[in-house]
């Protein structure tokens, strides 16, 4: 399976192109200069990983995201739910890290938990006081001895079972069905990955956004990763980091594409498909400069309440947790700030921060 660029219709993209590339840079000069922009990009973090799991078909809530990642789950953790986590953890990694450093080989297996086997070698060891250097064993050599082992371990589990061991010679050796249900074994990861990098070299020449699309559509016709297919996205966002196109944070591409209907995500006609890639960029620069806003105005409101009140007042923190999470809860407030949740709700009630809950037993608070 190969992807070739071919034949862009500039017509056609450049519109879409200069609206991408004009969002992202507003968006990335805005976040650099606002004094809410380290609280945007953490909390950019749970809604791309919430939407990118509403991309995929999987509804994970925002609220028992944040808690897990608090290590306060009021309940057991889905599987989908463990997954957005993954993403989360991902994104904050690809931000540590240099900017070219997600886009490679040993980025992409890192951030995919798969690590290359290195390659054999002969390694001189010394017992005994003696030198000796010992050679690794010739599987090849030993592989008839052990077809015959298995055959006689497969004859064996036949007749434990009640079966004809003649039966059992017709029958080829096969995988378990759950092994196909987990891996693929025709699925070569590595050449699908390297592909993938070799495309990333090839559209060093096109616009940022415009790479950066063409790289989302050829993760989406490749698939390199077999499990771990939410990974395109986050690369995406680090590729335009690469690109310095986003330098003061991680951009949210999932929140654009969620953004963008199914049928001009998923259309047949690659330019249609491209020009939604970049229309999704743009709603995700538009979505990041509202939610700066808020963030903003929230911020200022908050303050003043916070004025006049003494130093060791607890208030700044939580004012902090909230501008750094969707949500919070008292036990977070309380493990941040190091009071007793009592106290930490005394300090959400004078902030008068909005109750997201609607509930009595469990509530939390955030600015959405």
């Amino acid at each position: 399976m190969t992807y070739e660029i071919g034949k862009l219709t500039h017509e056609t993209l450049l519109g879409p192109i200069a609206a991408a590339e004009d969002a992202l840079a507003r968006l990335d000069e805005r976040v650099a200069r606002s004094e809410v922009g380290a609280g945007f990009a953490e909390r950019a973090d749970f809604f791309d990983s919430v939407s990118s799991m509403w991309v995929g078909g999987e509804l994970v809530h925002l609220e028992d995201l944040v808690l897990h990642d608090a290590q306060m789950d009021i309940r057991a953790p889905s599987h989908e739910l463990v997954i957005a986590h993954r993403i989360v953890r991902a994104r904050r990694r690809v931000s540590r890290n240099d900017p070219g450093w997600a886009v490679s080989r040993s980025g992409i297996l890192a951030l995919a938990g798969v690590a290359e086997e290195p390659p054999l070698e002969s390694e001189p060891s010394d017992r005994g006081g003696e030198g000796v250097e010992l050679d690794l064993v010739d599987h090849d050599a030993l592989s008839p001895e052990l077809a015959e082992i298995d055959e006689v371990l497969a004859r064996t589990k036949w007749l434990v079972d009640g079966n004809d061991p003649a039966e059992t010679r017709k029958q080829e050796p096969e995988l378990s069905v759950g092994e196909l249900l987990i891996r693929d074994p025709d699925w070569d990861e590595g050449e699908r990955i390297g592909e993938w990098l070799e495309l990333a070299k090839q559209v060093e020449r096109l616009p940022a956004t415009l790479a950066a699309a063409v790289l989302w559509d050829a993760w989406e016709h490749l698939e390199p990763l077999q499990r771990q297919h939410w990974l395109g996205q986050v690369l995406v966002s680090g590729f335009l980091r690469t690109r310095r196109k986003v330098r003061s944070h991680l951009l949210a591409y999932a929140v654009g594409l969620r953004e963008i209907p199914r049928e001009r995500r998923r259309a047949r006609d690659r330019t249609v498909r491209l020009v939604a890639f970049l229309d999704a960029m743009s709603a995700a620069a538009a979505a990041g400069m509202k939610d700066i806003d808020r963030l903003t105005l929230a911020k200022r409101q908050l303050e003043r309440k916070a004025a006049g009140k003494r130093t060791t007042s607890s208030l700044p923190v939580a004012i902090d947790l909230l501008l750094s999470r969707p949500i919070v809860s008292a036990h977070m407030v309380a493990k941040v700030a190091r009071i007793t949740p009592r106290g930490a709700r005394n300090l959400v009630e004078e902030l008068s921060v909005r109750e997201m809950t609607g509930r009595g037993r469990y509530r939390a608070w955030g600015i959405l």
